[in-house]
């Protein structure tokens, strides 16, 4: 399955990982995202990675769980976050009405299509009432492996095909951005907030 593959990647590849997107500017988007939260609420970042993004949010007092599936980006985040990372699958979520958010940057990209809509799903249930998802995917058409790990690419109209299949959830915003990291600014991705109806 397309997963194993991508955490082999991941846990090969977690410091490298790791070190290119730990100081990675991001506070433009987390801001968007934060300020559609209540003060001090509660939030899932939804693999975590590297844990630079649990730490902003740790930082302006918000309650965090990280969870992630490689077992070296949980350790590498825990110390970098400085709280307990927990390694979990997406589809292992298992939550009720627990978060005001879910912070997914550039994770659930690794579904199929089909895992996606399921770990979507799993998402809203795990989300208080008018809860937040921030999301995002590479832009385009693509869907299959590529450079060792799977990748689901979404453009605004295949997003907003795919998001009307999900009951209980509003798409809110969409924008695109360049990629932040350096070297791949020629990149883009799609950026998307949604909410638990």
């Amino acid at each position: 399955m397309s997963e194993n593959r991508t955490l082999d990647y991941y846990n090969k590849n977690a410091s490298s990982f790791a070190e290119t997107t730990i100081d990675v500017d991001f506070q433009k988007t987390q801001k968007r995202f934060q300020k559609l939260l209540p003060m001090q609420g509660y939030i899932l970042d939804f693999g975590c990675g590297s844990g630079r993004d649990t730490k902003y949010f740790l930082s302006q007092h918000f309650q965090v769980d990280a969870i992630d599936g490689s077992e070296k980006l949980c350790r590498i985040a825990s110390d970098y976050a400085g709280i307990k990372v927990k390694k979990m699958l997406f589809k292992e979520l298992e939550e009720i009405e627990k978060y005001d958010g879910i912070w997914a940057c550039s994770s659930i990209l690794h579904l199929s299509k089909n895992e996606l809509k399921a770990v979507f799903e799993k998402m809203i249930k795990a989300l208080k009432r008018d809860g937040i998802i921030y999301t995002s995917f590479k832009y385009g058409d693509f869907e299959g492996e590529r450079n060792g790990r799977y990748f689901t690419d979404f453009t605004e109209e295949k997003f907003e095909k795919f998001v009307q299949n999900i009951e209980n959830v509003k798409l809110r915003e969409e924008w695109i951005t360049s990629d932040v990291r350096s070297g791949h600014g020629d990149e883009k991705w799609l950026n998307l907030i949604l909410q638990k109806n």
